[in-house]
């Protein structure tokens, strides 16, 4: 069969070189789309279930909402594990699924559950699904700091929530733009005990009153003068008056008694559960951007970086917005290494292909059809929604110097039957079709079996599956593409490229230096077989003691350019000292000569 392909391929040499431009030219089109990332996504398929209930204990929380909401989610379906999690007024339960669940399946399973779960919690408890994201989504960290001080944390805070995070959370790919940092603006109403004594008021009474006055109510319409008009009472809370002027009720000599007779209304911070400083210079405001599961990373990020240049025109003046952590460093760094690799490794290969054949053209079919091969895996690797990360590239590199094999020998074995002749055109390519069909079979298979090499890291499961298999994938892919290519682009190329006289293999000096080293050695190997053997046992065998104390780790260490320094307190710090912790670690970290910035938080 394989010779039969060869010799219908050189019969329909013309609609076999038009295959090979129309793959390079959809390559050229389609790859430039193809999503890239620095490592493949390690994390499991979850959702994340976050409820709030503010000013609540721990014990409370883990009471009414973490274990009604984690003995409801232990029942959907596909779900492996639920954790549940339970802090200050905050409530966090994680459930995974099996490894192949479809994520947006999973939420919407969640979801479900969620409805039927939400009964069973104290009112003003509502359980919310977190992003979309996986644990790798966090890819652009940014600040908003101002130097000249015209600006306090309140308004910085309002400029992130209110402009920035709403014009982020609309690109492609972002799932959410999470704010650190800051403070919130909040009406604070300071009620004195004693004139709610002297008033006769319950403090219920009040928190009544205000949630009743801050609210519009519509009347339906009104008909005057054949037009008809809708009647509208107003009723929001905008100022400070307008709370200091809630009425209360009246006293026994019908007076109102309003708010700011029994209270004092201010404007001021929240509570704060989390603080954030820029190189121990002061707190910042900062935003996260959360990537979608399944986007690219590199595009995204560019989408969020251009967005970001055009709304710095609108921040008032003083107000910058800095760069704090940005992936794409490091995924342009890695794939440029690896980049680098390859065109280092197809480099190579030509210069060894023009030195060993000797024939200019001839190293030509080689070359060709290499990168025809590359670009074939990756248009699989598109289709099968891999990512281009330094594993799934590394695959194609650890693949090229076997991908190049079969052109090789099949150019050698064309060249023996060309020697010291020129043969018609119709000769010609009788010839080569006669020199392709003689190792064509015998190259075809041993490509596959090199293309089958791998198959057993298919069967890797959970983190090292998802580590090693597109590493896999891309090298069965490029090694079946070479195979493929060896017996039907490659016998074309020869026939057109491969032509007149061909030297002889002894007339390259190359060829001569090697093999009148080697001859000597293959002789004294045939005639002491035994030696041989035993010396290729020893040395097998001395491998097996540094082998024992050679250490072991899942994945090498990753030059990335950014450090995560996670430092521990103990327990209840307040907020204060921990952001003096904070500012005094960041300087003593700025004071290190490499570092060009240091950005963290304390808290949630």
């Amino acid at each position: 069969m394989i010779v039969a392909i060869i010799r219908w391929s050189i019969f329909n040499r013309g609609l076999v070189v038009l295959g090979a431009l129309l793959v390079a030219v959809l390559g050229l089109v389609t790859l430039k789309d193809l999503p890239i990332d620095a490592i493949p996504d390690l994390s499991d398929v979850q959702v994340i279930v976050k409820t709030a209930y503010p000013g609540q204990a721990p014990e409370v929380v883990q009471d009414q909402i973490t274990y009604p909401l984690t003995t409801a989610l232990m029942s959907v379906p596909g779900a492996t594990v639920v954790r549940g999690y339970s802090f200050f007024g905050d409530s966090y339960v994680y459930v995974l699924f099996d490894e192949e669940t479809d994520l947006y399946w999973a939420r919407s399973r969640v979801q479900e559950s969620l409805s039927q779960a939400a009964a069973r919690l104290p009112t003003g408890a509502t359980p919310q699904l977190g992003p979309d994201a996986t644990g790798v989504g966090w890819v652009y960290l940014y600040a908003l700091i101002d130097r000249t001080g015209q600006h306090n944390l309140s308004e910085l805070r309002d400029l992130q929530d209110w402009f920035l995070k709403f014009e982020l959370q609309g690109l492609p790919g972002v799932s959410e733009v999470a704010t650190v940092g800051g403070m919130v603006k909040q009406y604070q109403v300071v009620v004195s005990p004693e004139k709610l004594r002297a008033y006769g008021m319950p403090l219920s009474h009040i928190e009544t009153a205000i949630k009743r006055s801050n609210q519009e109510i519509g009347a339906s319409v009104i008909e005057m003068a054949e037009a008809e008009y809708m009647v509208r009472v107003t009723g929001y809370i905008e100022r400070i008056e307008d709370l200091e002027n809630i009425a209360l009720g009246v006293n026994d000599q019908g007076t109102p008694q309003r708010l700011k007779d029994v209270a004092s209304v201010r404007l001021g911070p929240g509570a704060r559960r989390a603080v954030t400083d820029w190189n121990g210079e002061g707190e910042a405001v900062g935003g996260i951007v959360v990537m979608r599961a399944g986007e690219n990373a590199q595009a995204t990020i560019a989408g969020v970086k251009t967005r970001l240049a055009a709304l710095k025109q609108g921040l008032p003046e003083g107000v910058e917005v800095v760069t704090v952590y940005d992936r794409s460093d490091l995924i342009d760094r890695a794939i440029a290494n690896l980049s680098e690799t390859l065109v280092e490794e197809l480099i190579i290969v030509a210069l060894v292909c023009l030195a060993f054949l000797f024939h200019l053209r001839s190293s030509l079919v080689a070359v060709i059809s290499l990168p025809l091969g590359i670009v074939i895996a990756l248009l699989i690797m598109k289709a099968q929604g891999l990512n281009a990360n330094i594993m799934s590239l590394g695959g194609i590199a650890i693949a090229v110097g076997a991908m190049i094999d079969g052109a090789i020998v099949m150019i050698e074995n064309l060249n023996k039957h060309l020697e010291d002749q020129a043969p018609s055109t119709e000769d010609h390519w009788s010839i080569v079709t006669k020199a392709a069909s003689e190792v064509g079979p015998a190259l075809f298979f041993s490509l596959l079996i090199i293309t089958v090499s791998f198959v057993p890291v298919f069967t890797l499961g959970a983190e090292e599956g998802k580590l090693f298999g597109p590493l896999a994938y891309t090298k069965t892919y490029a090694m079946a593409a070479a195979a493929a290519l060896t017996v039907t682009l490659v016998p074309v190329l020869m026939g057109y490229f491969v032509r007149g006289r061909i030297r002889r293999e002894q007339d390259n000096p190359i060829n001569r230096w090697m093999a009148a080293g080697y001859t000597p050695l293959l002789k004294a190997a045939l005639r002491f077989p035994i030696p041989v053997l035993l010396g290729a046992v020893l040395l097998l065998g001395s491998i097996l003691v540094p082998l024992q104390h050679i250490g072991s780790e899942f994945m090498p260490p990753l030059d990335e350019g950014d450090l995560m320094y996670m430092p521990t307190t103990f327990p209840g710090i307040s907020i204060g000292k921990a952001r003096a912790l904070l500012q005094q670690s960041h300087k003593l970290i700025r004071e290190v000569p490499e570092v060009v910035s240091v950005y963290g938080k304390a808290g949630r």
